[in-house]
């Protein structure tokens, strides 16, 4: 275990001087980190597993973290297809994905299969190796078969269809060609809901009030064609044929439903909001009001694992480094996916809340006090703002106690636009030290900075009439200027 402890920290090379193990110190990995990791590894390794059984998990572990960092696409979509049809499962690495950069397509009749895909993958030259080539990082369809209410036994059936004879040029198509008993109403409305049919011309309301009716039709058409009739309908070439059902079929037309209708749909059947986010309209207004998100917090604890000192984080935001610590005031703003109310040993009532924004989720721990305070904020599908503190823990994720949870108002946020298109290097040095002057716990304006007619934005910063006028002396004063 010694020899290897050398090896973990700072690699191993042959005789001629080539790199046999990196190491950690290559890797990044300051020396103290790496000998405390690997203390950690010898002490587990006393007790835990035989030798047998250590080295057939350690080869699994190497092959599995081989396959995410080369093939992060492929390993993922391998992951979600191991627990497909979990609802509660998918959105977890639907998140991972996300962290890792890999994009999720919306499930399409004509392109998803029964499980997750990959696609766009082009080989990509290895920087260490001339001879070998790796996968670029991809993007990953949305499987047919982990919609919620339809299973993989339609879903195969229509994937077959599907493949024996070519893509489905329309719903009634889809509908006519696929007979399958196992493919009944419910199945259709929740890949309607899911949004499997947008790139024919219907509105997915339009297709959820006249589905039905369709079916009924070509179920009535199907048993007349056993008892030998034929209709005008069965004549002709396939141009006519297709101009007739114009006619055989009458959709129930309807406007499309309001964004956020159709996306609570898709966070019902897929479990996740994949074509947008309730949030992104409230983008600035969030960015305004609050000075946490889940990227923050994601980093918070990839600095536990890697900080000396644990009791002071400093992160990177756009107004410049805030430093985050145990037991800081915070606001975060996001929508509850769930609520798990608990009772304590003294009979009181609480609750553990997971709010998502737009860049993932977080817990939010919500005691007595705030729960009864927040009334019917905690709602399900509630965009609330939390006024908490950050719990920051060596032996646990990060999480936000909540002091006070209340609806998310769309208040209007005013931009401080700073024209510096004809500014001298002079007035923007001096800009610079203002907008850094005025950037504190207090930020009340979202600041963007204008060079010809591109507009760059600035983070926040604290504004009042006589900050105002500080700009306009450094740019002057038709430079500067403060819209809603």
């Amino acid at each position: 275990m010694a020899k290897e402890r050398e090896i973990f920290i700072h690699g191993q090379v042959d005789e001629e001087g080539n790199i046999i193990v990196p190491g950690c110190v290559r890797n990044g990995i300051d020396e103290k980190s790496a000998d405390k990791i690997f203390d950690e590894m010898s002490e587990f390794a006393k007790y835990a597993f035989n030798k047998s059984h250590a080295a057939c998990y350690a080869v699994v572990a190497y092959r599995t973290a081989y396959l995410k960092a080369y093939y992060p696409a492929e390993f993922m979509a391998a992951t979600l297809n191991s627990f497909l049809g979990n609802l509660d499962k998918i959105p977890q690495y639907i998140d991972e994905c996300k962290t890792l950069g890999i994009e999720i397509l919306k499930p399409e009749i004509n392109h998803s299969n029964t499980k997750f895909t990959v696609e766009g993958i082009e080989p990509v030259q290895s920087e260490t190796n001339n001879n070998n080539s790796i996968s670029n990082i991809g993007k990953i369809r949305f499987g047919l078969g982990s919609i919620k209410n339809v299973g993989t036994v339609p879903v195969e059936n229509i994937v077959k269809e599907r493949n024996q004879n070519g893509a489905y040029k329309s719903f009634t198509d889809f509908c006519e060609r696929i007979a399958d008993e196992s493919v009944n109403k419910k199945c259709i409305e929740s890949l309607i809901k899911a949004g499997v049919f947008d790139e024919f011309e219907q509105t997915r309301s339009t297709l959820l009030a006249s589905f039905e009716q369709i079916i009924d039709i070509i179920q009535t058409g199907n048993k007349k064609g056993f008892a030998g009739q034929v209709s005008m309908f069965d004549i002709g070439t396939e141009e006519e044929k297709e101009e007739l059902n114009e006619i055989k079929y009458t959709f129930e037309e309807h406007e499309e439903l309001p964004n956020k209708e159709l996306l609570s749909l898709e966070k019902e059947m897929l479990g996740i909001y994949i074509s947008g986010h309730p949030l992104e309209k409230l983008r600035n207004q969030i960015e305004a009001q609050t000075n946490i998100n889940t990227i923050n917090l994601r980093a918070i604890e990839e600095q536990m694992l890697s900080s000396v000192d644990n009791t002071e984080m400093i992160m990177t935001r756009q107004s410049g480094k805030i430093k985050y610590t145990d037991g800081q005031n915070v606001k975060y703003a996001g929508i509850i996916t769930s609520i798990k109310k608990k009772y304590t040993k003294n009979n009181k009532i609480m609750a553990f809340v997971t709010i998502e924004d737009l860049y993932g989720i977080a817990e939010i721990i919500v005691f007595e006090n705030a729960y009864l305070k927040a009334g019917k904020s905690l709602i399900e599908e509630n965009i609330v703002i939390v006024d908490g503190r950050l719990s920051i823990r060596e032996d646990d994720s990060t999480t936000i106690i909540a002091n006070d949870i209340k609806d998310f108002g769309e208040k209007k946020v005013q931009i401080l636009t700073l024209d510096i298109t004809v500014a001298e290097e002079e007035q923007k040095d001096k800009l610079r030290g203002a907008i850094k002057y005025f950037t504190g716990d207090k930020n009340n304006i979202n600041i963007q900075i204008k060079v010809n007619e591109e507009l760059k934005p600035c983070g926040q910063i604290y504004l009042t009439e006589e900050i105002l006028n500080i700009f306009e002396d450094i740019i002057g004063k038709e430079n500067v200027y403060l819209v809603s």
